[in-house]
């Protein structure tokens, strides 16, 4: 989610099925803000919160609000960005103050059309859920799908986050893969809490819910094991050390360079 390129969702929350989804959109902002430049320019300009993450902050209160997520969930979310920037001082420092190369090209129509369905399924849907719930009185359903919606709405936040200031490529890759690994979680409750309420329903929301839960867990599982963690990931970390590399080998050549004028 999550970030994202593609449609909007939840009135202008894009979601990104891979993390690849907020790199498009940052993409696709430099291109507007430098026309002729590549994407990612050093003198790229930086809002301080984007409308797509204002939108995700809203929806995180509001739902934080409503006593309907979990005390763990909540505090996974407020300890993840400073662990972010501990991860980033620590582990994986930008290695060149050049921004990092986009790990995807800027067009790319079958990964839009993959972020387009994960927006879809993981956030309008349940939204819409969760909305139709509030007005049916479901109040199970809507306890089960919103630590769901809260983590995504949180993951797209700190896609925002990592992507409008300067962390490397790891640290960018990391948001995707914890949220999604945590959220396969709520998920399975999720599902479990739609098949244990048989009578506390109606027929309408018990299908609903239960095909909106399973469908959710089988896309998420797909794109944790199946995108993020065999092509994402080790692509990530592979330009992240070449673009170092190829920062060293300039800066190498250019005092080279500047010795043998010294020289002559």
């Amino acid at each position: 989610m999550s970030g994202g390129v593609g449609p909007t969702g939840g009135g202008g929350i894009e979601v990104s099925a891979a993390g690849a989804g907020a790199e498009a959109k940052a993409a696709e902002d430099d291109a507007l803000l430098r026309p002729g430049l590549q994407a990612h320019s050093p003198r790229r300009i930086h809002r301080f919160l984007s409308f797509r993450q204002l939108n995700a902050l809203a929806t995180l209160v509001v739902l934080a609000a409503s006593s309907t997520v979990p005390v763990a969930d909540l505090a996974f979310a407020l300890l993840s960005l400073p662990y972010l920037y501990l991860l980033s001082s620590l582990s994986f420092p930008p290695l060149s103050p050049s921004p990092p190369p986009p790990i995807f090209g800027q067009r790319n129509p079958l990964l839009a059309a993959y972020v387009a369905l994960g927006a879809v399924l993981g956030l309008l849907l349940p939204i819409a859920y969760i909305v139709d719930g509030v007005l049916a009185g479901d109040k199970h359903g809507l306890a089960a799908a919103a630590p769901h919606v809260f983590l995504l709405a949180a993951q797209v936040f700190l896609e925002g986050v990592t992507f409008s200031h300067h962390f490397s490529l790891p640290i960018r890759a990391f948001v995707p893969v914890s949220y999604n690994a945590r959220r396969l979680f709520t998920l399975a409750d999720w599902l479990r809490a739609e098949m244990r309420k048989a009578d506390l329903a109606p027929p309408r929301r018990l299908l609903a819910g239960r095909a909106l839960a399973l469908a959710n867990l089988a896309f998420w599982t797909f794109n944790l094991l199946g995108f993020l963690l065999p092509i994402y990931l080790p692509r990530a970390l592979m330009r992240h050390y070449s673009h170092s590399a190829d920062n060293n080998n300039n800066n190498n050549n250019f005092g080279s360079k500047e010795k043998d004028k010294k020289k002559l």
